[in-house]
């Protein structure tokens, strides 16, 4: 289990994941308005409204995924059993989350188009979650 030595990075990262996944599950039960403030397109806010279920199970895919990289955080601080292929589970969650934040720059060069705050926030949001990802993977490798 954690000892004196807790992975903090790690243990964050564990956090911000469950605080996303758990944000993701507000969204479905608050409805359209939630869909537009969080930037899931006005497509996706109109089908939620006229109670669909695509961006119900598109939104609840995401809270999925973003719930076990949370657990995978917290395996490899210790706080949970170890889960399988721990090392490489970090690290692809911490290569995920890098170029889910990267994806701004290509963005902005080949489809300034399509940028709006969503893009810059979410990006930016993604990237931090990155960093503190990798940094904690990395600090953790040598116990995994």
């Amino acid at each position: 289990m954690m000892g004196n030595n807790t992975n903090i990075l790690l243990l964050i990262g564990g956090v911000l994941s469950i605080v996303a996944s758990l944000t993701h599950i507000a969204i479905i039960c608050s409805g359209p308005a939630w869909y537009r403030f969080f930037g899931a397109g006005e497509g996706m806010a109109t089908m939620a409204g006229r109670g669909a279920l695509y961006p119900t199970l598109i939104t609840l895919g995401i809270a999925a995924v973003l719930f076990i990289w949370g657990l995978y955080a917290f395996s490899g601080v210790g706080l949970i059993p170890r889960l399988p292929l721990l090392p490489y589970g970090l690290a692809t969650i911490s290569a995920a989350y890098l170029l889910r934040g990267l994806a701004l720059v290509p963005i902005a060069l080949f489809r300034p188009d399509i940028m709006n705050a969503f893009w810059i926030w979410s990006s930016l949001i993604c990237l931090g979650f990155g960093i503190v990802h990798t940094i904690g993977t990395w600090r953790a490798w040598p116990s995994l």
